[in-house]
Order: structure tokens, then sequence, then C-alpha cells
């Protein structure tokens, strides 16, 4: 069969980082994990295709080509997910959709011909069965989770890696933590499920094959969800490889707070090559920490925390939100005061919405305050809930927020607060490719010299003089607030509006 793997478009977002990655001549961020994984489950005499939206056209010719289309995404991509499944309608071809998208809400997708749901390696085995049969169904569902150990590595020779600007990998599922607003353990369980060492170094090395070097992203949505494996096998064995191999990836992932309670832990991960995290922070209110159930922050020096993990070698990027029940008008000066003083340059402060499936869904509901569908993007202005705060005061207060911390003055200072506390860990070789020589030109003249934060971006460049690190570090991330700047002022436009 001729099978094609479409991933819709995405808006421009905050973490899209949109607007950064014209300085890097790159596409987009990420390639489609979930799809190069499901090529790998497919068939290997079956020939496919892969056209990811964010890098390229999806054509005519490629549909009519297709005896299947395949078809994934995140709720933020419904909309480009809807007008994909109708083109496909209208040129005769036959869909397979599944993902998150596809998951949370099928009712929306029913013309879709096989929605193959939840996690792939359980339910596509039937449909791929039932297909060759000739009795494939429309739905495939189960409650069951999937064996980590039983995931293929992707089949990363269908995308253009050269398109993106780093590399996913997954290594676990599921999350210990029962946070109200997150829909993570409805999809994925509690149970921390994961891949072996051996698993994780042949993903390594299959990137490295393919030609990879930079930086690599592992998805988990709480990679320190089983500390033990971790420190027993899995961080040694990529150090192991890391050492092996010269240095060729540095990583970065997402994690909860009780990081910082374990040293040996993040030595560890900085030795395995790892400079960089993010963490759910969410909001400095321990009323607020309480009332969405996020246990795990509180009782804590949440500002510690965060400079504890910068001074064992990785920055830290975080998460905050707004518009909880119990937040006062004192919250947005809060947050802003935190948020300097942390040093965390990518703050992603977006406002308080319920995905389905969350206990947060379920409590708006019973409540009557429900207004519609999380449209999965909380950093632009919207809400799908009638929040206990004036909504009005809510929002100008976001505004504020936004306003304040990427402004140049402020985010500028914070990146210097950052990196005066910042200890450099990674043994990853700095490699300076063409597309970082064009970064540095272009961040020069489009922020060194027609951009109003000019003065601001020269202090912090001379500042990170002292260090080759240092320097690489400040012109990203000076790169990433002018990306940062613009996706707020084109929402505020929008509110204004």
């Amino acid at each position: 069969m001729n099978i094609l793997l479409v991933n819709p478009d995405v808006p421009v977002t905050f973490w899209g980082f949109g607007h950064a990655l014209k300085f890097v001549s790159k596409k987009a961020s990420l390639p489609p994990l979930g799809l190069l994984t499901v090529a790998a489950m497919l068939p290997k005499d079956w020939d496919k295709r892969l056209v990811d939206m964010a890098v390229t056209k999806l054509r005519d010719r490629d549909i009519r080509w297709a005896d299947y289309v395949f078809v994934t995404g995140m709720s933020i991509q419904k909309d480009s997910a809807r007008r994909v499944i109708d083109r496909c309608k209208k040129l005769g071809a036959r869909t397979v959709a599944g993902g998150p998208l596809f998951t949370a809400m099928p009712e929306y997708f029913l013309d879709v011909d096989h929605l193959v749901l939840n996690e792939a390696e359980i339910t596509l085995p039937v449909f791929l069965q039932e297909l060759e049969r000739g009795i494939a169904g429309p739905y495939y569902r189960t409650r069951e989770h999937a064996d980590m150990g039983k995931t293929p590595v992707p089949l990363w020779e269908l995308a253009r890696i050269k398109k993106y600007a780093l590399m996913p990998i997954q290594y676990s599922r599921g999350c210990p933590f029962n946070c109200e607003f997150c829909d993570v353990t409805t999809l994925l369980g509690h149970k921390i499920r994961t891949k072996t060492k051996e698993q994780m170094v042949a993903e390594l090395e299959s990137l490295y094959s393919m030609g990879w070097r930079g930086q690599v992203f592992i998805v988990d949505d709480n990679f320190i969800g089983n500390k033990n494996k971790l420190k027993a096998e899995i961080l040694p064995a990529i150090a192991d490889w890391m050492k092996e191999r010269k240095f060729p990836f540095t990583f970065n992932t997402q994690a909860s707070i009780n990081l910082a309670d374990d040293e040996e832990l993040m030595h560890l991960m900085a030795e395995a090559g790892f400079n960089c995290v993010f963490i759910g922070i969410e909001t400095t209110s321990e009323d607020g920490l309480a009332e969405c159930n996020k246990v795990q922050n509180k009782g804590r020096d949440l500002l510690e925390c965060v400079k504890k993990i910068q001074r064992f070698g990785m920055e830290v990027q975080a998460g905050f939100i707004l518009g909880f029940d119990t937040d006062k008008a004192s919250i947005f000066d809060s947050l802003i005061k935190f948020i300097q003083e942390s040093g965390v340059p990518t703050a992603m402060v977006g406002l308080l919405n319920a995905p389905r499936g969350t206990a947060l869904y379920r409590r708006l509901k019973s409540e009557n305050r429900l207004l519609k569908y999380s449209s999965g993007n909380n950093t632009d202005f919207s809400i799908n809930f009638v929040p206990k705060m004036n909504l009005q005061d809510l929002l100008n207060g976001y505004q504020k927020v936004v306003k304040t911390v990427y402004s140049n003055k402020y985010y500028y200072e914070r990146v210097l607060t950052f990196l005066r506390n910042y200890r450099p860990q990674c043994k990853a070789a700095m490699r300076v490719g063409f597309s970082d020589i064009m970064a540095l030109v272009r961040s020069v003249w489009r922020l060194g010299i027609w951009d109003k934060g000019r003065f601001h971006y020269w202090r912090l460049i001379l500042w990170s003089l002292r260090s080759p690190r240092y320097f690489h570090l400040a012109v990203t991330l000076a790169i990433y607030g002018f990306h940062f700047r613009r996706v707020f002022e084109s929402y505020g436009r929008s509110l204004s509006a």
C-alpha cells in the first residue's frame, strides 16, 4: 500500500518559536514523533511518505497517490486537521486518524474512515490485522496502556531533519501526580512506563547515524517519574554513549519541581548532557496550588528550587497559570516579581483552560461554568470557562504580566539574572555551523541595530563575551525574547480589536 502520513499545520504560538526559527533558517521546531513512530509499526513493504505541513505543503497529488492518509494532531491543530480530512474526502482518499486530538474528541471527526485511538502500540496492530482481512472497522479504542518496551525506533528517514531545530525522542509515558487542569493522566495514566536503556541508546544511535548533531528534546511529560531507574540505568547508559560519540547532542526535557530535591539525579542529568528543563511552577499562591492539586509544589521555596537547578547546569523554562478561582488582584504583581527574581527567561504565562477529560473540566461542567472546548493554546488570551475573577480584570492583569516580563528591559535583565546564577556543566562540544553564524548576523542586524531594545541587547552580548557558552546562550535567548514579544504583541492587538 501507499501510505501518506500528514501532520496538520500549527498556528503561530509561544512554543512554536516561529519568529525565532527564521534566524536559524529552520522551518519548524520538531518533526511529528508520533507519526514517525506509527510509520515504523506499519508493514515494511508499504511505501510511506510524510507531509509535515509546518515544513512543506500538502498537495492534491500526494493525497491521490495514497491508498490511506494517516492524520494525527493535538488540540491546537483541530482546525487544520479538519481541513486536511475534508480535502481527503473531496479527493476520495480513505483516512485513518489518531493521537491526542482524535482521542479526546472523536465525535468531531466521525467522517474519518478509521479512528485508531489511544496508544498505537495496542490499537494499531488490531486495525492492521482487520485491514488485511478486509473487515477494518471505524473505531479502535482501548483502556489499556502500552508496554513501552515494544515501541519501535521512529522512522527518521521519512523526515527532512535539516528543516528542524531539534529532534524529539520519548523515554516514558504517564505521570505520578494528579494536577486538576492536566490531561496527561487522562490520556496516559499515572503509572510510569519506560523504555529500556538499550532502546534509548538505539534511538540515539539512529539519530546520530542520520547525521543529526545538536539538541534533542525528550518529550516525556515528567522525565523523572521513575527516579531510581533513571539513576541506576538510563542516565549512565546515555552518558557512556555520549562520551563514546564525543558528545554529539544536548538534551532538554520536562520534569516536576522535586527534581531540585535530588542532587544526585541533577548531577547525572548534567553528566549525560542535559542543559535545560521545563517545570510547571503554575502560581506563587499556596491557595492556587492547593486548588489545582499541585501537591509537589506546595510548601516549598520555589524560587530557591529554580536557582538550585540552574546552579546544577540546567536552564529552567517554566509554565505559569492565571485564572484560578483563588486568584486575587495581587497575583499579577506577585507573578512578575517571581519571574524576574528567578531568572527564568522562557516563562510561559497562560490563562487557565479546562481540557476535556480533566478533573477541572468535570468540576466546571458540574458548576455550569464551561463555555466551549479549549483551543489548546493558553497564551492567546482565550479562556473556556467563566472565571471567579471579573473576566476583564483577569484579561487586563494577564496582559500586564506578559507585557511587563517580555518588555525589553525586563526580559534582558532576567536573562542576565539567569546567566549570573547558571553554572554550565554540559560537556557537549560547541559546534558552530552556518546556521549559527547566520543567527548571530541576523540578531545583530535585527536586535542590535533596528530594535528599540538594542541598548539592552548589546549590554547582554558584551557581558556574555566572558565565555563561549554564555555567548551562544545569550544570543539564543535574545532571539527567543524577540519571538515571545512578537507573539504576545499579536495576541494583544487581537484582544484590543
